[in-house]
């Protein structure tokens, strides 16, 4: 892999990210899926079919990642781009490359979450300059706190730590990068990132629980998936939910017919 090479896919990176400069649709929803990121990195490095294959796979690994409130459990642009890069460079066939490709994605996705905990904490800072800007109808102040500043912070979290990895891949055989991190960095980064989980779950709760019963439903979700984790799929607790849910709105239906209330 060429330093242009690499310089692509880490521009990829950011691209791919949850608010980059192309948007979320086009960028994390896009340009981030684990099929689209392996077509583009197979295209970068001349191996479009392999990559593909490699694709596959990380497409699904991560087919039930979500990012509820902004809670990011596993960054699947970091994973894929470089996971698969990685997996090209040192891997030719199919069964060789499959084996690089996790260790890879579980390298680039780790760092992914890192670099997306810190940026929270950098645009605290933003967020007040934008809130000033809104205060005292200055527009020029939430477009340097949104476009220049944030698009400034993602680039440097995103596009710097991919580049570096991806060089660190071409030019040593794969070494672990994440061996040099610091313990204390990573462990920071991971109980601030358990915070801004927990305060997205929470948000997210203040909007959909209208009702005491609402959130006993999401309690049984949250349960089956905690104590039956091992035995019972996303899919299946969402099948599960559906069902509640029809159930509730058809009796609600019809004590409405009957004016009652549920």
């Amino acid at each position: 892999m060429s330093v242009f090479q690499a310089i692509l896919i880490a521009l990829f990176v950011y691209l791919g990210a949850i608010g980059s400069i192309v948007g979320n649709t086009m960028g994390w929803y896009t340009l981030g899926r684990p099929l689209i990121a392996a077509f583009i990195v197979g295209l970068i490095l001349g191996n479009v079919p392999l990559a593909i294959e490699l694709g596959l796979l990380l497409q699904l690994a991560y087919l039930g990642s979500v990012t509820p409130g902004g809670a990011m459990a596993w960054d699947l642009s970091y994973a894929t781009y470089i996971g698969v890069a990685g997996a090209l460079v040192l891997g030719k066939d199919f069964e060789t490359a499959q084996s690089f490709v996790w260790i890879f994605a579980a390298i680039g996705g780790a760092i992914g979450v890192a670099m997306w905990n810190l940026s929270y904490a950098l645009n605290i800072f933003l967020n007040r300059i934008a809130q000033k800007g809104a205060e005292e109808a200055k527009p020029r102040y939430m477009f340097y706190a949104n476009v220049v500043g944030g698009q400034s912070i993602g680039f440097l979290l995103r596009f710097v730590p991919a580049l570096v990895v991806l060089l660190s891949i071409s030019a040593t055989g794969g070494t672990n990068i994440a061996d040099y991190i610091p313990a204390w960095f990573t462990q920071g980064l991971t109980i601030f990132g358990g915070m801004i989980a927990a305060l997205g779950m929470g948000i997210l709760l203040s909007f959909l629980v209208k009702k005491k019963l609402h959130f006993a439903i999401f309690m049984i979700g949250f349960l089956l998936m905690a104590y039956f984790g091992a035995s019972i799929t996303i899919l299946g607790v969402a099948v599960f939910g559906a069902i509640i849910a029809y159930i509730y709105y058809y009796i609600l239906d019809n004590r409405s017919d009957v004016g009652g209330a549920f």
